[in-house]
């Protein structure tokens, strides 16, 4: 997969990756050095502890998941700095434990470029919740 040449192409280039399940791609869209926080709240650091969290999942519960991105907006920081922020809808499929159901989270990521690539360098994913009743929300349920 192509790198990304602009940041609000992020969440395309990452749902691609999660969906053809190539752990490889997922990984060359980050620094070498990034952080990754899931939506669980376990912070890894650097591409290979990003790969190693993701791949497992992969071959197991997420074999057959899909996610979808949506892009909200892009932050400059200058012109070779941006925080993109997207919702991303994860649908497990028969794989999971629990089976068949949707997760919407949504993303912060801050990309650097660096020889005329843009790369993730830290990326945070929340899973939207109630923080009275601690359940799931789904976006369009109100969750804007």
């Amino acid at each position: 997969m192509p790198h990304p040449s602009l940041p609000e192409d992020i969440p395309g280039t990452f749902q691609a990756a999660w969906n053809a399940h190539d752990m490889q791609a997922l990984g060359a869209l980050f620094h070498a050095d990034a952080t990754f926080v899931n939506r669980f709240g376990h912070y890894v650091r650097g591409v290979e502890e990003i790969v190693a969290m993701h791949a497992p999942i992969h071959a197991s519960i997420y074999s057959d998941s899909t996610l979808e991105n949506e892009l909200i907006d892009v932050v400059a920081l200058g012109e070779d700095a941006a925080v993109t922020h997207f919702w991303s809808r994860l649908a497990a499929g028969a794989a999971h434990p629990a089976g068949p159901h949707v997760v919407d989270t949504l993303i912060l990521a801050v990309l650097t470029r660096q020889a005329g690539a843009w790369r993730i360098k830290a990326l945070e994913n929340v899973t939207l919740t109630d923080p009275r009743t601690g359940k799931t929300v789904l976006r369009d349920r109100g969750a804007r």
